[in-house]
């Protein structure tokens, strides 16, 4: 009897956290009957629309995430192999700087509860917050999707303007001055020309349209890209002394194709993402529609450039192929929704014959983009910008005319300003000696291929 006295207190304490568990066990499995059946209570009709888009935007988010990889793969194809570290530091860096700027500053820039100016300019640094853990369907506002949902896709195509730039300056220009451009860039331009139309400024109440950001994302890297390279100048050897454009071939073709590939899928989360609602049948009819015209407008692009090149140049051009594809998902991006699928194949295939009518253009020119950026994201930008009034009611080609040049202008005028501040101060361009022996040794000293002579 006194054994068993002296072991009840130490049976009891054994039990006592199970015991404590298991209340916990049924208060937790109280609470989710509860949450079940209030979720019963309200109805998918109610909350099936807020679980839906959220969804879609969490796909679409991921997928344009994707494209981060398609950029940094592209560029790494693209430029020559002393250089290719280079540009893969470059890519996770402005998309992690994209991130942290677009959470701080940028989102509530550009979509602002309060205008400091109407239409013009929002309240600075105010820091995006998300929901409260374990949200329940009561208190959620169940009109559009969750914070967090929205906040992560918007952020992908922040971090995608900056990703145009860093194609076109690749191989001459240092590493910090460029990332200091991109906090700028998606932190305060990139989200107040934005908001002109997507944050309800004034070109939306003008009727500007850009459904997915043909001018406001692709056009606008292009602009601050056109503005780096004009300021910046050409790489060693691009423009020789009797005025020959002397080709400077990338390092990896296998490397810039899986690029084109892996931006072609990221495309799909741009286009159809931007419906930005996916709660009745005829919301998820359009994301398939979009889809469909997005693809279109990609094949329709890389054939167009294909057949150009080999009339133009006697040999088909497996650049101009890819850039073909590329342009042509940058022209049906500002009206991916409307068009028939002949109307995604024309629109999309003119997008490859501006590739490979400008790449020339801008050789011309003395302007060295090394990936062809400026042809794929501004030019084509504009044609789809343009090209919106065929199709979608309600718009016209003035005010499409307008919305870009106002945005074009700002962009420009502002990245120039920053890229000259950043000239006068720290400098941008590398030394002549270091931009021979290659970036990836001179700005980090490592190679991306230790084991191959440079090339």
């Amino acid at each position: 009897m006194k054994l068993q006295h002296l072991l009840a207190p130490a049976v009891a304490l054994i039990l006592l956290p199970a015991m404590g568990f298991a209340q916990e066990a049924a208060e937790g499995a109280e609470a989710a009957g509860e949450a079940t059946e209030a979720a019963a209570a309200a109805g998918f009709d109610e909350i099936g629309p807020y679980i839906m888009t959220t969804l879609l935007f969490l796909i679409g988010g991921f997928l344009v995430f994707w494209m981060a990889a398609g950029f940094a793969m592209l560029e790494a194809g693209l430029v020559r192999s002393k250089n290719v570290t280079m540009q893969l530091t470059k890519n996770i860096s402005l998309f992690s700087i994209a991130a942290i700027m677009y959470w701080l500053v940028g989102f509530n820039l550009m979509y602002p509860g309060e205008w400091l100016m109407e239409g013009y300019l929002g309240p600075f640094f105010s820091t995006t917050s998300l929901e409260p853990v374990g949200l329940a369907a009561a208190d959620a506002s169940l009109d559009y999707a969750s914070v967090g949902s929205d906040f992560f896709f918007q952020l992908m195509f922040c971090a995608t303007t900056a990703s145009i730039v860093s194609g076109t300056l690749a191989e001459r220009i240092k590493l910090w001055p460029f990332l200091i451009f991109v906090v700028v860039l998606t932190g305060f331009i990139y989200p107040i020309e934005a908001s002109w139309q997507w944050g309800g400024g004034w070109l939306a109440e003008m009727g500007f349209s850009d459904f997915a950001g043909s001018t406001l994302v692709h056009a606008a890297g292009g602009f601050a890209a056109l503005a780096g390279a004009i300021i910046l100048g050409p790489r060693i050897g691009k423009f020789a002394k009797d005025g020959r454009v002397v080709p400077i071939p990338g390092s990896n073709l296998a490397l810039a194709t899986l690029g084109t590939f892996i931006l072609w899928l990221g495309w799909f989360g741009f286009n159809g993402g931007s419906q930005l609602a996916m709660g009745t049948v005829g919301d998820v009819t359009d994301v398939s529609r979009i889809f469909a015209n997005t693809n279109m407008a990609a094949a329709a692009g890389a054939v167009a450039a294909l057949i150009l090149s080999q009339v133009m140049y006697k040999k088909p051009d497996l650049t101009m192929t890819l850039n073909g594809a590329l342009a042509g998902l940058v022209s049906i991006t500002a009206g991916p929704l409307d068009p028939t699928l002949f109307g995604a194949l024309w629109i999309g295939a003119i997008g490859g014959v501006i590739v490979v009518f400008t790449v020339p253009m801008l050789d011309k020119m003395k302007i060295d983009d090394v990936v062809g950026a400026i042809p794929v994201h501004l030019l084509a930008g504009f044609w789809g910008t343009l090209a919106v009034p065929f199709y979608t009611s309600g718009t016209s080609f003035v005010t499409q005319i307008i919305g870009f040049v106002s945005i074009g202008i700002f962009v420009f005028v502002v990245s120039a300003v920053v890229w000259l501040i950043l000239k006068a101060t720290m400098g941008i361009r590398v030394s002549e000696e270091d931009e021979i022996n290659g970036l990836d040794m001179s700005e980090l000293g490592m190679e991306a291929y230790p084991e191959f002579s440079k090339g």
